[in-house]
């Protein structure tokens, strides 16, 4: 499948990569038709979807049952008077519907907002009503239950609630009956244009509240790289994406590159996340390619992986956060696999990676994707040079750039703040080596400035990282009359660690940090806590920190 939408699909070298790699963009691409349907029509028995849970219930599904589990929620979801524009919120954690209802959201043209089901009464209304929702398709769990319809009386643009169960409450659409009794699918004459709105995130918010960031109907080609060259993923692999599928990584890792690349996606879902119960999944069904965030890494590190049969397990990717080298080097002694990084944001797909061919440096993010002109924008508007730090740009051309973002839904202000003069600007700060590789410092708002040096809390935090007491640190600032700012340390103790939170310990942090890095960087101020704050798909609140020690 991959080779109808690119150039060349094989590459020697990051600089054939670069010259060569180009897709080839379709009039009216619809991932529902010409990606699901068409693996259907060629290979019907193909599996694409490997669904369990943590009652050890198994479902597979093959490309022919997603085709026609699509096709009846789409002819559901149209008698519900769902059509062409239309939004729809999906709360469904990783039950198995979210996939036939994202597919058939597409196919009949209307808008996808996936959503996570730990949104509160207040986040619920909000969404509502800054995107007129019409729909919402959710599980039917107390929880999730209780805040939407607390948010009802306060969203007048809603019509349907609609329940995947396992309780369908009053008011409420049964899913399941509805797409067992639905007529037949009827395809409308015509679904979309490319430059269609297809999916809307509204961003995790660490600032102010969440902006809505909308993509087109082209926006899954974009994750081809992703899969094929980034996850490394083709036909025979079984790849696991541990996400949520309220978070933008979970189109990222579970649907739209795999798919493209022919891929059987894993989900496993569970309530509570266990390193052990993760583990055992990759032993039991064989997976082959695992990507997850930095925090899974640090957590399984600590578990005694010689317990696992680990064979099948050829390759790892991670995102969401900057990976620790300590985390890189651990799992690599303990596995032989090699943790490549990639770096991209709700408003992109992946924009910087360590790709097969490319040798992974511990705490690198790698190198950028040909599909992105990548820059580094110094605070003085020059172009960065090696070794300096910079803001991570996007340079558009005056074009439609595949995987950037289409606007902040009706936010213009808001969209020309972040992108004007043809440059995306991603609010992140990084800086190049001499071979190509960028290195991430962190937000721009999160950069200190102490005594004259710009200090990133990412190179801190990885100093930090390497003592065998810190689980999870975050580096923020604190105001100080002489400096400006000093480095505060919060940071999450091990278990054997718990008990020794006293002065000799915080001397003994302070002092390790001066050892791994530049001692002007130390964290003067350290705090042990039993959590870091979090925005709900989980990278770390350092505004939560410095706002708390501002009051």
């Amino acid at each position: 499948m991959i080779a109808k939408y690119l150039n060349q699909t094989t590459f020697s070298s990051q600089e054939d990569f670069t010259k060569n790699f180009r897709v080839n963009i379709p009039n009216n691409f619809n991932f529902g038709y010409d990606i699901v349907d068409e693996w259907a029509a060629k290979a019907p028995d193909k599996v694409a979807l490997t669904w369990t849970n943590d009652s050890g219930e198994l479902i597979k599904f093959t490309f022919a049952e997603i085709k026609d589990q699509s096709d009846r929620t789409a002819a559901y979801f149209q008698s519900l008077g769902i059509g062409h524009g239309d939004m729809v919120m999906l709360i469904l954690k990783r039950r198995y519907e979210f996939w036939f209802s994202i597919v058939a959201l597409h196919k009949i043209g209307a808008i996808c907002i996936p959503a996570t089901h730990l949104l509160t009464e207040k986040d619920i209304v909000y969404r509502n009503n800054a995107a007129d929702i019409k729909m919402i398709v959710a599980v039917g769990e107390e929880e999730v239950i209780k805040h939407v319809n607390a948010a009802m009386p306060k969203s007048p643009t809603i019509k349907q609630l609609v329940s995947v169960g396992p309780v369908v409450p009053e008011g409420w659409g049964d899913f399941t009956k509805g797409i067992a009794e639905a007529a037949p699918f009827i395809r409308p004459a015509k679904a979309n244009d490319n430059e269609d709105i297809s999916l809307m995130y509204f961003t995790s918010g660490t600032t102010g509240n969440p902006k809505m960031v909308a993509h087109d109907f082209t926006y899954p080609l974009a994750h081809i790289i992703t899969a094929s060259y980034w996850h490394n993923v083709g036909e025979e692999s079984l790849h696991l994406t541990l996400a949520d599928t309220g978070w933008g990584k979970a189109v990222w890792g579970k649907l739209y590159g795999q798919w493209i690349a022919g891929c059987n996606v894993f989900v496993y879902d569970f309530d509570k996340f266990a390193p052990v119960d993760v583990l055992h999944m990759i032993q039991k069904f064989g997976i082959t390619s695992f990507c997850a965030p930095p925090t899974v890494f640090r957590f399984l590190i600590r578990e005694d992986l010689t317990r696992f049969d680990l064979s099948t397990l050829k390759y790892c990717t991670i995102a969401g956060e900057a990976l620790n080298p300590k985390v890189f080097e651990e799992f690599l002694k303990l596995t032989g696999i090699k943790l490549m990084e990639g770096f991209g944001q709700t408003e992109t797909t992946l924009t910087i990676a360590t790709y097969p061919w490319v040798e992974p440096k511990p705490g690198s993010m790698g190198i950028v994707n040909p599909q992105y002109d990548v820059d580094l924008l110094t605070g003085d508007g020059r172009w960065a040079e090696d070794g300096e730090q910079g803001e991570i740009v996007i340079r558009t051309h005056g074009e439609k750039v595949l995987g950037l973002f289409k606007e902040y839904y009706r936010d213009e202000a808001l969209t020309k703040e972040a992108w004007y003069d043809d440059i995306y600007h991603t609010g992140d700060v990084a800086w190049r080596d001499e071979d190509g590789y960028f290195w991430f410092v962190g937000r721009i708002d999160d950069v200190i400035k102490s005594s004259g040096y710009r200090i990133g809390p990412f190179e801190v935090e990885s100093a930090l990282m390497t003592h065998p007491a810190v689980v999870e640190c975050a580096i923020t600032g604190v105001p100080d009359e002489i400096r400006g700012q000093v480095v505060k340390a919060t940071v999450v103790l091990a278990k054997d660690y718990k008990d020794q939170t006293g002065q000799h310990l915080i001397h003994e942090l302070q002092e390790h940090v001066k050892k791994v890095t530049a001692p002007y960087k130390y964290p003067r101020i350290i705090e042990f806590v039993d959590e870091l704050p979090k925005t709900i798909s989980g990278k770390i609140r350092r505004v939560e920190i410095r706002e708390k020690d501002i009051q």
